[in-house]
């Protein structure tokens, strides 16, 4: 696999720029409104999570303050998450899935055509871009997830929550039960020294207009505070990214 990790996020970036949301004619009042949004998160097909989670963004202008909170995910590891964005603002289906080694997955770009590409990072601390959308230095760790941040989306990220086709992905899943992210499903899509398990799509949520009132936010704690330090309980000290090479096993040593 030829492709560097960087040429992997941007086409994956760019993957819905045929469908993206032509700017505004004008700059409307509107954009400025706030807006509640609120997704539940289901595992995607395959993907073997037996968890769940909730999503809340309050939205004004390009501000945004968002509450992910998950249970059920591989302990130990990071989970990736993102706003996906600019496409049909949909969970892919499970016939999006391929079969690597017999057993079928749905791979991050074969989803993309249905919740589109990373529009934002929802890292821990720093750059919420798409560049990010590998960090896993800055993601949360499982199996639970509270996180709460405030952070500046872009102009595309703003535009696709308005127009209800944003999409709440939070990606890593064990398959075959070993507590660990493995090479059972081939290299990842995004890049190849990282297992596709890593960064396969474990729970999603299309992120739809809140009831008017209170926005809830999430269970207590938190895993990122507008840029505080991220603060994990229990196997974070497993985890390192130092030159693009990431240690991704929970228990050294564990047999596969």
């Amino acid at each position: 696999m030829n492709r560097t990790p960087a040429v992997a996020l941007a086409t994956l970036a760019l993957v819905a720029s045929g469908g993206a949301l032509a700017p505004a004619a004008s700059a409307d009042s509107g954009t400025r409104d706030t807006l509640r949004l609120q997704a539940h998160l289901d595992p995607v097909p395959f993907s073997k999570v037996k968890g769940s989670g909730t999503a809340t963004v309050t939205l004004t202008g390009h501000r945004a303050t968002v509450s992910v909170t998950a249970h059920g995910l591989l302990a130990g590891a990071p989970h990736a998450q993102h706003f996906h964005i600019a496409a049909k603002g949909q969970c892919p289906p499970a016939s999006a899935a391929r079969t690597v080694n017999g057993m079928k997955s749905v791979f991050t770009t074969d989803g993309a055509p249905f919740y589109g590409g990373i529009g934002t990072s929802l890292t821990t601390k720093g750059d919420t871009s798409p560049a990010s959308g590998l960090a896993v230095d800055r993601f949360p760790v499982g199996p639970d997830v509270t996180y709460h941040r405030t952070i500046t989306v872009s102009a595309e990220a703003a535009e696709s929550l308005r127009a209800g086709t944003a999409v709440v992905v939070v990606h890593g899943t064990d398959v075959n039960g070993n507590g660990k992210y493995d090479d059972v499903l081939g290299p990842s899509d995004l890049d190849p020294k990282l297992p596709a398990e890593a960064t396969n799509p474990a729970l999603c949520g299309p992120l739809t207009q809140a009831a008017k009132g209170p926005v809830k936010g999430g269970l207590g704690g938190s895993q990122g505070t507008d840029g505080n330090t991220l603060a994990v309980a229990g196997g974070a000290g497993l985890l390192a990214a130092a030159g693009g090479v990431f240690l991704l096993r929970r228990r050294p040593g564990r047999a596969a």
